[in-house]
């Protein structure tokens, strides 16, 4: 298993001790850290998507006015008969 080394503020090390007392710390602070990686993962995977809808969206050109309206009434008309 490897060690790390972390800074962080005395109240937030005081938190966290007072907190998990009593408990396996190293256990909580992986736990932590594969919630972040995963957090993180998440997000690029999410901004990877919009600049993929944004690059899309640049290669299609815009539907004449009316058009997705006239296809919407025209499913209205046809769930209807």
């Amino acid at each position: 298993m490897a060690t790390v080394n972390f800074s962080v503020p005395e109240d937030v090390k005081e938190a966290f001790n007072d907190t998990f007392e009593g408990c396996n710390k190293s256990a909580i602070v992986a736990d932590l850290l594969r919630e972040a990686v995963e957090r993180e993962k998440r997000r690029q995977a999410h901004v990877q998507a919009l600049d993929n809808i944004d690059r899309i969206r640049a290669t299609i050109k815009p539907l004449p006015k009316g058009t997705i309206q006239r296809a919407l009434r025209q499913l209205r008309d046809e769930v209807t008969r």
